[in-house]
């Protein structure tokens, strides 16, 4: 595991999620409460997403190391295996299960689909 190209892949997908999340806040805002009301300080979530991207980096790295993953036609397999195995279901399930709007949870799909693509491509390849 290349614990740089851990490093490198948190941060880009940090940043890309954040990005892809403020292109679409207003949209967000009308889909929920939880986009239309007060909000965490921006050190607050920023420190929170970034470990939370770091987990899922190392989480990432381990996998791709242990499958071997080191070129972009497996990596990009892993990464829409792991999209469709965990953000895709869940994602399914609160539609389904807790009538989460099919839109606010398409938008966080699209997120997790960045997040996974941006980080199993750069710790598959730079492994």
């Amino acid at each position: 595991m290349n614990p740089l190209a851990v490093g490198v892949a948190a941060v880009a997908a940090f940043v890309a999620s954040g990005a892809y999340y403020g292109a679409l806040a207003a949209r967000l805002a009308r889909l929920s409460p939880a986009y239309a009301g007060e909000r965490r300080s921006v050190a607050t979530t920023a420190g929170f997403e970034l470990v939370r991207n770091v987990v899922l980096a190392l989480v990432i790295a381990g996998l791709a190391a242990g499958l071997g993953v080191t070129a972009l036609g497996p990596a990009l397999l892993l990464a829409l295996a792991l999209w469709v195995a965990f953000p895709a279901v869940l994602l399914t399930g609160s539609v389904f299960h807790e009538r989460v709007p099919v839109a606010l949870a398409g938008i966080h799909a699209g997120d997790w689909l960045l997040k996974v693509l941006i980080i199993t491509l750069v710790v598959g390849i730079r492994a």
